[in-house]
């Protein structure tokens, strides 16, 4: 027979249990709201500023307002939101799973080489009208840059696969890929002509401007696709925290499981920079945000790191349209004045306390 004390402690160890799980659905609630009002004030601001009130309407009775605001806010602006929406949300669960299988705190799209390789793709298009793979004109940009992420993806994941390679050298050999693709670009553009210079520099600072409905249905259908498979290994996922060695005595294929992760991590990183250009420190800041909010269970983990990286991208968006009057600001340069003093700090205080 179990002691009284010991079904006491059991009652209350559940109880604790069942009101932090109640705590951290309702930050993620907190955080969907905050989703849905940063989304509705993005479509609100613009040359014509309109209130809440009309971008509700015509939302949600588009037969009530006038053709031209239901064609401003469904076919101009909404693209750009739910872009900023779906870039945000790819790119902070690309970050976050890559830091979970490589256990390291730095790692993203943007310190590991991933975005520089896009930036690299998309300029040998848009300079030299070289394609990578052979496609019709108006897909030679997003697809070099799809093409030259994926390459420096699956580059990071086999040498982490190397015998001997520690998590430092996964960091050292991602910025030297960031150095490397960097200087090419470089070379490019001292190379281009001065329109095709434009190009590339428009093109690598990040924007949303060129979001297209068909290009918002591209990114939500890959996040659609890894999500599913990434809850499926919530549990191996939040094991492989543990370390590498604890993992496996629980019988998880550790080896199998990061080649599944990094290819959709991949195509989460890939697509959507190929779309919107360089946007850096949204994989960086997103998931380590979700991280302090909800902590490592990837049941929790995950989610928050889906809206927290949305609606980082996405408020910044706003703050795009807000900072100078008339003008939008490239993306892709709000994201870094924003993540450059959050990657010191953390830095600082990595070296105080492991990770």
């Amino acid at each position: 027979m179990v002691p009284v004390a010991d079904r006491i402690s059991g009652a209350e160890g559940h109880g604790r249990y069942r009101a932090l799980v109640l705590r951290r659905l309702v930050l993620i609630g907190g955080l969907c709201v905050a989703l849905f009002l940063s989304v509705a004030v993005d479509m609100a601001l613009g040359p014509a500023n309109y209130a809440l009130s009309d971008v509700f309407r015509a939302l949600f009775q588009p037969a009530a307002v006038s053709d031209q605001l239901r064609v401003i806010i469904w076919d101009i602006r909404m693209p750009i939101a739910l872009m900023a929406v779906t870039v945000g949300a790819s790119l902070s669960v690309a970050g976050a799973q890559m830091q979970t299988i490589l256990a390291n705190p730095l790692a993203s799209p943007f310190t590991l080489g991933i975005s520089a390789a896009a930036g690299f793709g998309a300029a040998l298009a848009l300079v030299g009208g070289i394609a990578v793979f052979p496609v019709a004109t108006q897909f030679m940009v997003p697809v070099n840059a799809f093409l030259m992420a994926m390459l420096a993806a699956l580059f990071i994941h086999f040498a982490s696969t190397m015998r001997g390679v520690t998590v430092e050298t996964i960091v050292l050999l991602g910025i030297a890929l960031v150095f490397t693709f960097n200087a090419l670009l470089a070379l490019l553009q001292y190379l281009a002509s001065e329109q095709a210079l434009a190009a590339v520099v428009f093109w690598t600072m990040g924007s949303l401007t060129k979001a297209t409905w068909p290009k918002v249905c591209i990114t939500t259908a890959v996040l659609a696709v890894a999500l599913p498979l990434f809850a499926r290994r919530a549990w191996a996922l939040t094991a492989l925290r543990l370390g590498e060695d604890k993992a496996a005595s629980f019988g998880i294929n550790v080896r199998r499981l990061r080649l599944e992760t990094m290819m959709m991590v991949s195509l989460l990183a890939a697509i959507p920079v190929s779309f919107v250009g360089t946007i850096g420190f949204v994989g960086l800041v997103g998931p380590h945000i979700a991280r302090m909010l909800v902590g490592e269970d990837q049941r929790f983990f995950l989610p928050a790191s889906v809206i927290c990286g949305a609606l980082l991208l996405s408020a910044t968006s706003v703050v795009s349209k807000t900072l100078i009057p008339g003008a939008v600001l490239p993306i892709g340069i709000i994201t870094a004045l924003v993540g450059v003093p959050f990657f010191f700090a953390l830095i600082f205080t990595h070296r105080r306390r492991s990770w």
